[in-house]
Order: structure tokens, then C-alpha cells, then sequence
């Protein structure tokens, strides 16, 4: 799919399709509003006598209007005027995509330019429509056979002049932040017994190899893992016969001398529950437990698509979590990199095993500017918030307002919880200088204050994305989040 701005008056231009947005009042934003008094108040007609409704989402595809270039005009709603904001916008932009499909209309040139919307520039709004695109896009085929359906071609932003360089740069981004977000979608949706440790490792170093200029990957094997004492994140794959991984990315668009913005992925490939085993019901769903390291992937993909002058290190702790004669036990304790003792009382508390070993090595082999982690943690995160925010805990206020107001920005939200020196009480234990966990209490903030201990020296946050990452039901697969909430912080520090 390309995209492209244009500066052009779309009465006057000759394209396969028209995109005009319409509101549920019978209001028309511009360019709506002109194009309609030059075809004899065609379009109002159709809002005065119902056929074209206006609400969000809705639409009507017309031939041959008599005044216009256009070989056809695709009227999309946009519901009520006054509550229209970015929220809506996007689901206009995939209403609109549906129906050009739906309709085998290719090519099309889309008039999205006159809305106005508090705090939300024509550029922001072209970078989330070309993302809504992107991603609407995306199909599993990997392993079951899926019906070819047409994909939409060329769609052209409609813009004013001074606006067409900023908008052509912003279905740039928008277009890499969705093609990582279906990356990630792609790692996260593929089944465990193909998407292993090693096949991340393996897909790790072709996208090094396709990147050989920009970004330097390497793949640490549990023999490498062993000599630097990651015991903590060995552990967790005793059961397996798979190998575990440590995956390092450093995209270097930047000096040497800038240091790096780290984001940390838990990469459990499947999880069993280990020892404590978890219910049989759902637990297809744990191959989702690796969608912080998709994310990692998929913003790394989409910054090596960007090349912006940053750099970033990008870690993947990756394991697999199942149960054997081999496998930790609840009551094992382990010695973790840092050289603090674990007491393992449930082995389903597995991800914080393998990222704090990672966080410890992220502290002994880079300076960080930031640590930021993404991982499916806690249960205990979807009945604290749902599946509408991912969870943040840090131990830096500036650093969590600028992880919140970059998810508000980028319409993929999370929401800050407490990680107080209280709840660290939680984590006693009698035979080790640390639990795994804390109890039935907090568990999302008990996690967090377990990672928060091997993260004093760097300013640090952690993403609980359990409630976010994948979506449930007839819907089942992978959402590709936080990958555009880590790109706008990355970003926002070029």
C-alpha cells in the first residue's frame, strides 16, 4: 500500500475515487461543504432524506456526481460534530478503508483535511489514518489457508500546499509504526511449536542482516547466559527442551557517544504455568506470553523503516515455560546475575525471572537514558484495568508523564499504579533475599516492585501489557501495542 499528499482541488481531479467525510447533523466539513454547493447540494440532499445516515462509520458509494472529476465519491460518517476527536477519526479512516475494499475501489484520493480537533494537528491525524491502514491490512496465512482478497493500492491524502511536505513525512511514520505493529501481531499470533527462543533469535538476526548499516544484533545462548551467572532466566526453561535466548538489538542512528533508549521484551513463548500449572481452559492464549518481545521487534523494524538519528538498544529475554522432571520447583531458590537470592513460590510468576537478569545485564553492558520493559506480566493487570490500558509502574515521575501522554498522543493509552516502599513488604521471605511473588494482593504492583529492584541505577518503567497485547474471542490474535506508544517516546527523544 503507498501513500502519498497531494495538494490538489478535488472538484477538478480525475481519480478512480473521492473520499468525503459527512456529519450525522448534516453538517459538512471542508472540503465537503464546497464540493457540495458546486453539485447542486448533492450530498445534503442525502443527509436531509436519510439514505446517507452520517453516523460514525457509515457509508454510501456514488457514481458519476455531475460537477465533479471524480469517477466516484465514497461518503463515510462521522457522526456527531461536536464529539468528533482522533478516538473517531480513526475509526472513520477504517470505515472508509472497509468500504473502498468492499466496493473494489483501489485507488482513491481521501479529502480528510478539514476537520478540526483540539490539540491534533493534519499531520497527526494522516499519521494515525495511514496506520489504521496498515494494520486493517494485516491477515494471519502462516499456517492455514486464507482466501486472496484485494488490497488497497494507492490512497492520497488531500492537503493544503504548506501542509503537504508535514503530511507526507507523517503517512511515513504512520505507515512504520504500522508495519511494526504487524510485525508484532505476526511474532505474537504464530503458534508456540514454530515460534521458539531460537526462531526469535533466528528472525532476530535477519532483520540484522537486512540492516546491516543501522542495526547490530546479537543472540546469546544459554552456554554465554551461564558463564555471566543469568541463572534467574535459566531457571525458567528447565522444563523445556527448548533453548532459552538473550537478543540484543542496537540500531545506532545516532553518535556513539548519545546513550541508548532501552526497551526490554519478555519473550516467553509458551506458558505452561511450569510446576504450578495453570488451568487447562485458555491456555492456548500463552503463546501471546511473548508479546513484549514482539513489540520489541516491531519497533525496532519500524525505526530501522524511519532512520531517525536516535539510539536504541532493544533486549529480548526469552524462554520457555514448561513443566518436567527437570523443570524449578516452587521453594527452589535461585542466584540471579545480580547476585540476589530468588525463592521461587509459584513458577506461573515466571516473566519477572527472566527480566531481571536482563535488566541486570542492560546495567552491566550499556549506559542507559532509559529502561522501559514490556511484558504480558500479571492477570492481576486485566482485573485492575482491563483490556483498555496497559499498566505502568516506574521509578521516575518524569519518565511515567512522558509514557502517559505519549499513549494519550498516540491513541494507545496506559495508566499509572503505585509501586511504594510498602508493597515491597510483600516480597519477603524467609530463605532468600527475595519471593517471586507477593501474594494475592497488588499483584501487578508486587510484580513491578520485584523488577524495581534490579533497576536502581537507570531511570526505569514498566509496561504490564496482559490486558493489551492480544484481543480475545472471534477476534483472537495479537493488537501489535505498545509498539506505537514506545515509538512516540523513542521518537519524541530524535
Amino acid at each position: 500500500m503507498l501513500f502519498a499528499a497531494k495538494a490538489a482541488d478535488p472538484a477538478r481531479l480525475n481519480t478512480p475515487c473521492l473520499v468525503l467525510p459527512v456529519f450525522e447533523d448534516g453538517r459538512l466539513p471542508e472540503p465537503s461543504a464546497s464540493l457540495d454547493a458546486q453539485t447542486r447540494k448533492t450530498f445534503s440532499k442525502l443527509l436531509i432524506s436519510g439514505e446517507m445516515s452520517g453516523k460514525l462509520g457509515d457509508t454510501l458509494l456514488l457514481q458519476q456526481i455531475e460537477g465533479l472529476n471524480a469517477q466516484r465519491v465514497l461518503l463515510v460518517g462521522a457522526g456527531k460534530q461536536e464529539a468528533f476527536n482522533a478516538k473517531k477519526f480513526v475509526k472513520l479512516a477504517s470505515a472508509a478503508g472497509k468500504a473502498l475494499l468492499k466496493h473494489n475501489q483501489l485507488n482513491a484520493s481521501v479529502c480528510f483535511s478539514g476537520f478540526e480537533i483540539k490539540d491534533e494537528t493534519p499531520s497527526h491525524l494522516a499519521e494515525l489514518c495511514a496506520r489504521t491502514l496498515v494494520t486493517q491490512a494485516y491477515r494471519y496465512s502462516t499456517t492455514k489457508k486464507v482466501s486472496k482478497v484485494p488490497e488497497l493500492q494507492q490512497i492520497t491524502l488531500l492537503t493544503d500546499s504548506a501542509e503537504r511536505s508535514a503530511v507526507q513525512h507523517a503517512l511515513a511514520l504512520g505507515t512504520a509504526i504500522g508495519n511494526g505493529m504487524n510485525a508484532a501481531r505476526q511474532l505474537g499470533n504464530l503458534p508456540a511449536n514454530i515460534c521458539t527462543p531460537t526462531y526469535l533469535g533466528q528472525e532476530a538476526l535477519a532483520l540484522g542482516a537486512k540492516h546491516r548499516k543501522l542495526l547490530k544484533v546479537k543472540v546469546l545462548s544459554e552456554a554465554q547466559m551461564r558463564r555471566l551467572g543469568m541463572s534467574s532466566l535459566l531457571s525458567v526453561g528447565h522444563g523445556s527442551e527448548q533453548d532459552s535466548a538473550l537478543i540484543v538489538f542496537e540500531y545506532k542512528g545516532a553518535a556513539a557517544t548519545q546513550k541508548p533508549n532501552v526497551i526490554l521484551g519478555k519473550g516467553i513463548t509458551f506458558d505452561s504455568g511450569g510446576i504450578s500449572l495453570k488451568p487447562g481452559a485458555g491456555m492456548d492464549e500463552m503463546k501471546f506470553d511473548m508479546c513484549g518481545a514482539a513489540s520489541v521487534f516491531g519497533v525496532i523494524q519500524a525505526l530501522c523503516e524511519l532512520q531517525p538519528k536516535i539510539n536504541v538498544t532493544g533486549v529480548v529475554a526469552s524462554a520457555e515455560n514448561l513443566p518436567s522432571g527437570r523443570a524449578t520447583k516452587p521453594g527452589d531458590v535461585i542466584t540471579t546475575m545480580s547476585g540476589q537470592t530468588v525463592e521461587v513460590l509459584n513458577t506461573d510468576a515466571e516473566g519477572r525471572l527472566v527480566l531481571c537478569d536482563a535488566l541486570t545485564y542492560i546495567e552491566r553492558f550499556f549506559k542507559p537514558k532509559s529502561v522501559v520493559d514490556i511484558a504480558t506480566l500479571t492477570g492481576a493487570c486485566i482485573t485492575a484495568l482491563g483490556s483498555i490500558p496497559s499498566g505502568l509502574m516506574s521509578n521516575d515521575d518524569a519518565l511515567a508523564d512522558t509514557l502517559y501522554q505519549c499513549g494519550q498522543s498516540a491513541l494507545d493509552p496506559c495508566w499509572r499504579l503505585p509501586i511504594w516502599d510498602e508493597y515491597q513488604e510483600q516480597l519477603n521471605s524467609n530463605f532468600a533475599d527475595i519471593a517471586n511473588i507477593g501474594g494475592p494482593k497488588a499483584g501487578t504492583i508486587t510484580a513491578a516492585c520485584f523488577l524495581s529492584r534490579f533497576a536502581k541505577k537507570f531511570k526505569w518503567a514498566h509496561l504490564d501489557i496482559a490486558g493489551t497485547a492480544w484481543l480475545q474471542g472471534a477476534e483472537k490474535g495479537a493488537t501489535g501495542r505498545p509498539v506505537p506508544l514506545l515509538m512516540q517516546y523513542l521518537l519524541n527523544n530524535a
